[in-house]
């Protein structure tokens, strides 16, 4: 694919569709603020010539053509007379729509067929305007397309509405695609707004009988401009402006059988300004309104930023403040617990190998097993002591009992006597070194036994090995 150049806003030539009122007067007023060419397309031409003087009257290049967006041919001509006022144009926003309040059963399919005559129609005809236009331009360019968050989360009440704007979604996609394939320079970006402090209600139709609102939260106009601007510049595929409405498509495609029955039964009171009176206005879906330029018309709260429309513009940024503000509030929870300051010291104690065995407690008891060898040692030397002893006296018995026998006989005794004492003391002394060697086999064992019972303690600090 050929890579599109986009080029800076005030290098720019920019067309704006509905460019009287709501978000396209935002988009149009910002962009000849930062510089670039401006082309406004919009049905009513006493706004657009007001619009035009406004915009030349700061400075900026601007100019204007009555089209519906209905009208293929319409369009195509007002795109024509853009390339000869300003040798062409880099960014197409399909921004024209127009809504439908009221139960789809209610809704006649004439005023059904002109919503998708607006809408979705409206998007296709400037769409293939834009890109025969910006598939032969050097650098390409961008095509951007406003849709809404109701794509993914259709209401009661808006259905028609919601049923247009799931077929814009699916065609810009498409389309996209398409130019992928084609190896066209062009992008493609669809913008996704949640519900827009515009005059967006009093310009649809409303069969309900009731005055309507947009539900809270409610976003500035110049939110959404700011991010269709930014898609001017940056290859942005789809964004969604509005936290609010993001979170409500999301559990719509997370619970669709949980959110249909609460859409149906809290969505349209929702949707209901009670502090109005209904009144019938001249609604835009067959014929311009002629209300002047209303870009505004000041819901009681109104959120000045998107939080979400700028991680989607910034996710570098986004990344690295969401990293610092993690790191920060991990340092402040080790901070805040009991150990405290004293948490490297406790840790660093856990690593040092040093302090993995309780020595204190091991050398008690290796000493209480040495002394208990050592009494063992002396016990059997005094037995053996015992032992000689006893031959002795048993020897010297003998010999006074052999006193009568023959000289020889009593020599011949006692040096059998003589013999035996010393086997016996021999035998004592050799016990008592076999006595030694084996209890100090068993201190060896004795202390790796310790230290395996100690482990076997809640507390031991051997067991705290095994947790690192």
């Amino acid at each position: 694919m050929t890579k599109a150049t986009l080029k800076p806003l005030n290098q720019q030539a920019i067309v704006v569709t509905g460019a009287t009122s709501g978000v396209g007067l935002a988009v149009a007023r910002r962009a000849a603020r930062k510089g670039a060419c401006v082309f406004l397309i919009a049905r009513g031409e006493s706004d657009l010539k007001a619009l035009t003087e406004e915009l030349q009257a700061t400075g900026a290049r601007a100019a204007w053509a009555v089209a519906d967006v209905a009208d293929h041919a319409a369009l195509k001509e007002a795109a024509e007379k853009c390339v000869r006022l300003f040798g062409g144009f880099d960014t197409w926003v399909n921004n024209a729509g127009a809504s439908i309040y009221g139960a789809i059963r209610e809704t006649t399919l004439e005023d059904q067929r002109r919503l998708f005559e607006t809408n979705y129609w409206g998007v296709v005809n400037g769409s293939l305007v834009a890109s025969e236009h910006l598939r032969e331009r050097p650098g390409g360019g961008a095509i951007i397309n406003v849709g809404s968050i109701l794509s993914d989360a259709p209401v009661p009440v808006q259905g028609v509405y919601s049923a247009s704007k799931h077929a814009v979604k699916g065609f810009t996609n498409a389309l996209r695609m398409e130019l992928m394939r084609e190896q066209a320079p062009v992008t493609v970006s669809l913008v996704k707004p949640g519900a827009i402090d515009t005059p967006y209600n009093k310009h649809a139709r409303n069969l309900t009988g009731q005055a309507v609102q947009n539900p809270q939260p409610v976003y500035a106009t110049h939110v959404v401009a700011d991010t269709i601007l930014y898609c001017a510049e940056h290859p942005i595929r789809e964004i969604t402006v509005g936290g609010g409405g993001r979170l409500i498509a999301s559990f719509y495609s997370v619970l669709p059988g949980v959110a249909e029955p609460l859409f149906a039964r809290f969505a349209p009171s929702l949707m209901r300004d009670r502090r109005s009176a209904w009144q019938p206005d001249e609604d835009g879906l067959y014929d311009p309104t002629e209300d002047g330029l209303d870009e505004e018309v000041y819901y009681p709260m109104v959120r000045q930023f998107s939080a979400l429309a700028e991680v989607r513009k910034h996710p570098g940024v986004a990344a690295g403040v969401v990293a610092i503000l993690a790191g920060v509030g991990l340092a402040t929870l080790l901070l805040n617990q009991r150990t405290g300051p004293t948490r490297l010291e406790t840790l660093r104690g856990r690593f040092d190998p040093r302090g993995w065995v309780d020595a204190d407690g091991l050398r008690t008891r290796f000493e209480d097993l040495t002394e208990t060898v050592r009494r063992g040692v002396t016990e059997a030397g005094e037995r053996a002591a015992d032992l000689g002893e006893d031959t002795g006296r048993r020897s010297r018995r003998f010999f006074d009992d052999t006193r009568h026998t023959s000289r020889r006989a009593l020599k011949k005794h006692g040096k059998r006597a003589r013999h035996y004492a010393s086997e016996a003391g021999t035998y004592a002394r050799d016990h008592a070194r076999e006595g030694g060697a084996l209890l100090a086999l068993v201190t060896i064992a004795a202390a790796v036994g310790a230290a395996a019972l100690d482990a076997r303690r809640p507390d031991s600090r051997l067991r705290s090995l095994g947790k690192f």
